[in-house]
């Protein structure tokens, strides 16, 4: 078994580290953020500072695919998030039978549990903590790599971390899990690497949202889907742990004419102004204020150039190789597939030949991971796209049949039981949207029930009036 460190602690970077303990290799996780997770879920909500995490209290939801993970890997993550208020609910079932049909036994796959970021991340920290063979070290930032003697001619291989202060902790395998803020190109930088190939933009969206908390535990029905686009805003309604929710507004950071939106009483009035979501308003809100986050990058990097891996012992996992638009909520999801990816790839190359193991957890990851990341890439593109020409007063439409196909599914979905299910077990993360188009005739039915889609009134203002509530 190997001696692994993992860098970073977020709800990712602890489940990957326990699927690691569990397997048997000795796993250290470095965390630069030094206060340790509070034991209530309110004093993690209010009192945990979390300055590595730029959206730690804004809007959050784990998806199935998530649940499906720990479920059947990690149990006692599921067991301490429910135990910390966490709502474990099918929100397919949640939707009246006369839309979505009689229940089937794979529908049991669309549970979820889920959470405000700060209770689940704590939940996960608990859990983590009592896992044999692995060792969780707060306030211990990562400088960068420690380097021995090559297995590849040019290449660098990484002996473990040397920390702020200096110390160097040997590993076997370097595991970054630093998130968005990755620094591990510089670090590879430094250790005489070839810099990694970068993809990156600025996914353009810009982000409104408050918390709210009911009186009696009770959340509010939804009428639509969690994430509905509304001409030139989407709305973005997530139920949340121990009775509370979220409302997020979606717009496009370029939208100046809705950033009066960053007002408390704009934004209500122009949440009340959603026929099918202003009833998420009806209590107490636990905010002090809108939160708003924007700069939020659309980037993915590969660790393999011209064939080769630009160093061994080293790999980037989750967020730290690849991160989207968070509103679609499916980090998490991806991440803990990357995971459980590194675990299993651990379990069948070994890391005897770092180099081997390098390029096939490089292939595994562009065969197995990487389409979600592409797919979330690809619909952000074309969702910006689609509500600048709003602003513009036009109408969006792009030569790309597949993105017309998801159109037409999401009209399609409100009409067939079949549709619906496609379209969220897609959204979950659970299927593939490509292998589930695949099934016969079902492109037909969607093109037949949707292919009008356009023509659909959208439940809300229109563009006057939604830059208006926004400066009133």
């Amino acid at each position: 078994m190997a001696d692994i460190v993992v860098v970073g602690a977020g709800v990712v970077g602890l489940g990957t580290a326990t699927l690691l303990a569990r397997d048997g290799h000795h796993v250290t996780v470095l965390e630069r953020d030094p206060s340790s997770p509070p034991s209530s879920p309110e004093d993690a909500w209010s009192d945990w500072n979390r300055r590595g995490v730029n959206q730690f209290r804004l809007p959050h939801y784990l998806l199935a695919r998530y649940r499906l993970i720990v479920d059947a890997e990690l149990p006692e993550m599921a067991a301490a998030i429910e135990a910390a208020g966490g709502l474990r609910h099918n929100p397919l079932l949640e939707i009246p039978e006369e839309i979505r049909g009689k229940e089937r036994p794979e529908d049991k796959d669309l549970t979820v549990v889920t959470g405000r970021r700060p209770v689940v991340e704590s939940a996960v920290a608990s859990a983590a903590a009592a896992t044999p063979g692995l060792t969780i070290r707060r306030g211990v930032g990562v400088e960068g790599l420690m380097t021995g003697h090559p297995t590849r001619p040019g290449i660098p291989h990484a002996m473990g971390v040397r920390t702020e202060s200096g110390e160097e902790i040997a590993a076997d395998l370097v595991v970054d899990m630093t998130g968005r803020r990755s620094a591990l190109p510089r670090w590879l930088e430094e250790a005489g690497a070839r810099s990694p190939v970068e993809e990156l933009e600025d996914s353009g969206f810009m982000y409104y949202g408050r918390h709210f908390r009911s009186s009696d535990g009770s959340r509010p029905f939804g009428l639509g889907p969690a994430l509905m686009p509304l001409g030139t805003i989407s709305s973005l309604t997530l139920p949340g742990d121990n009775g509370t929710w979220s409302v997020t507004l979606v717009a496009s950071a370029k939208d100046k004419a809705l950033y009066g939106l960053r007002d408390v009483g704009r934004w209500e009035k122009l949440v009340r102004s959603l026929p099918l979501v202003g009833h998420w308003l009806d209590a107490e809100a636990i905010d002090d204020g809108v939160l708003t986050i924007t700069k939020i990058e659309d980037r993915i990097r590969s660790f393999v150039v011209d064939g080769q891996p630009v160093a061994t012992g080293v790999v980037a996992v989750a967020d730290a190789w690849a991160c989207s638009n968070p509103s679609l909520g499916r980090g998490v999801s991806v991440g803990m597939v990357h995971g459980l990816l590194l675990r299993d790839r651990l379990r069948d190359l070994g890391l005897d030949d770092a180099y081997n193991f390098a390029a096939g957890f490089h292939r595994s990851t562009a065969e197995e991971v990487q389409p979600w990341f592409d797919w979330t890439r690809a619909g952000d593109r074309h969702r910006l796209a689609q509500i600048e020409a709003g602003m513009r007063g036009e109408d969006y439409r792009p030569d790309d049949p597949d993105w017309e196909t998801e159109q037409a599914l999401g009209s399609a979905s409100s009409k067939d039981p079949d549709c619906l299910r496609v379209s969220i077990r897609a959204a979950m993360v659970v299927d593939p949207l490509e292998r589930s188009l695949s099934s016969p005739g079902l492109r037909e039915k969607i093109a037949s029930l949707g292919g009008e889609w356009r023509q659909e009134p959208v439940p809300a203002p229109a563009r006057e009036e939604l830059v208006a509530l926004a400066n009133a």
